[in-house]
């Protein structure tokens, strides 16, 4: 046992993995919940996407910092999208879609222009195992900013998932709260997106609350659940990662995977009606 230990945690890059793992399973886990339950999906799978058109400003314009311009690029996205979706009355997946094409689509343009697209393939998949200290530090500041907007805000932004009408009854300031955490989701997104990669930074914010939300009978549960899973599909995919030499981004989220398909057929294995379904 204690081989199992030294074998992997002698070398730096995997233990700035599993720190860096520590911090952004838990986050994804918290935002997760309410992606879920906002129905979100799409929004968090376009922010993603959008990562690309964020470096191709950033090109156009000149800038040396990639990473910044990726981030305001996204806080505007996030911003405009929830714009345009208030405004579409009902066909949230239509505009998400249209928004995401497109962003991905002008990205992968400007950044394939004279064949340099090779440089940036890496955000595909990301690469956790290259991530520094002062990275780690970052997402440890955006991991605290995260907790302190879910301890002030979480109940109002519960009640607006559940009813914006009776929300905003309660004098909720509905439209604010949609922004702030599409911003929230947006920054957490951008600064995790080169560890997570494109492809994969979504199944990290939705598997482990949807497999959460399979089993969860109430509202502790699904919180508990989610970070749970999303902590285990990290540190065990990052584990068998090393040792099967795979990458380690895919094999969590087959791990994560996994759960969700447990939890799914377990939930199915009887007549249990979720909590959710009885609010």
């Amino acid at each position: 046992m204690t081989w199992f230990f030294t074998e992997w945690m002698q070398y730096g890059f995997m233990k700035h993995a599993f720190i860096a793992i520590l911090i952004i399973t838990p986050l994804f886990a918290i935002l997760g919940t309410m992606i879920v339950e906002r129905k979100m999906a799409f929004f968090s799978d376009a922010l993603g996407h959008s990562a690309l058109t964020g470096i191709a400003v950033g090109v156009i314009l000149g800038s040396s910092n990639t990473d910044l311009s990726m981030l305001l690029f996204a806080v505007v996205f996030a911003l405009m999208l929830n714009k345009i979706i208030r405004a579409s009355a009902g066909a949230n997946d239509t505009a998400i879609s249209v928004f995401s094409s497109g962003s991905i689509a002008i990205g992968l343009a400007v950044l394939s222009k004279g064949g340099n697209f090779s440089q940036y393939s890496s955000l595909l998949v990301g690469d956790i195992l290259s991530i520094t200290k002062d990275e780690i530090v970052s997402l440890a500041v955006i991991f605290g900013l995260t907790l302190l907007f879910w301890f002030f805000c979480f109940n109002w932004l519960h009640a607006v998932s559940i009813h914006q009408t009776l929300a905003k009854s309660w004098h909720i300031p509905v439209k604010l709260m949609e922004n702030l955490f599409a911003v929230f989701v947006a920054l957490i997104v951008m600064l995790s997106i080169k560890w997570v990669g494109i492809l994969l930074i979504n199944a990290l914010l939705i598997l482990p609350a949807a497999a959460s939300r399979n089993i969860a009978e109430n509202l502790r549960e699904y919180h508990l659940f989610s970070v749970i899973f999303s902590m285990f599909s990290g540190i065990f995919g990052l584990l068998v990662s090393y040792f099967t030499n795979v990458a380690t981004g895919p094999m969590i989220v087959i791990i994560a995977s996994v759960l969700y398909f447990g939890t799914y057929f377990y939930s199915c294995n009887g007549s249990r009606i979720q909590w959710t379904n009885r609010v």
